[in-house]
């Protein structure tokens, strides 16, 4: 098990991870810290906590919008294939009925 250390708001962590893992733990450590940094130029340095609190809800709202986002787009994929195989059922009744309709021509022409 590997250990990486993460900077926060100027504080170093030492987290634990699977190895292979350090670089994309390093690159989540960043983006929580830049997280952190933005909030603390809006609201100033009001405790660790409560920008670990603050940041995290943040972090939570992107990613319930991207949940919100994917939802979306399978069902739009779910609507594409339906619609397609709406189609394929029509095309499969038209060409049965083209087939009756030839089918009664014959008859017809033979009588």
């Amino acid at each position: 098990m590997a250990q990486v250390t993460v900077t926060i708001n100027g504080r170093e962590y030492q987290v634990a991870c699977d190895d292979g893992q350090e670089a994309h733990l390093t690159r989540l450590g960043s983006y929580v810290d830049n997280r952190i940094g933005e909030l603390v130029a809006a609201v100033g340095q009001v405790g660790d906590a409560r920008l670990l609190v603050m940041v995290s809800l943040l972090l939570a709202d992107e990613l319930s919008d991207v949940y919100a986002e994917l939802e979306v787009a399978r069902t739009a994929d779910a609507g594409a294939s339906a619609m397609l195989s709406a189609e394929e059922n029509l095309s499969a009744n038209i060409e049965d009925l083209a087939q009756r309709i030839e089918t009664i021509a014959e008859r017809l022409e033979q009588a």
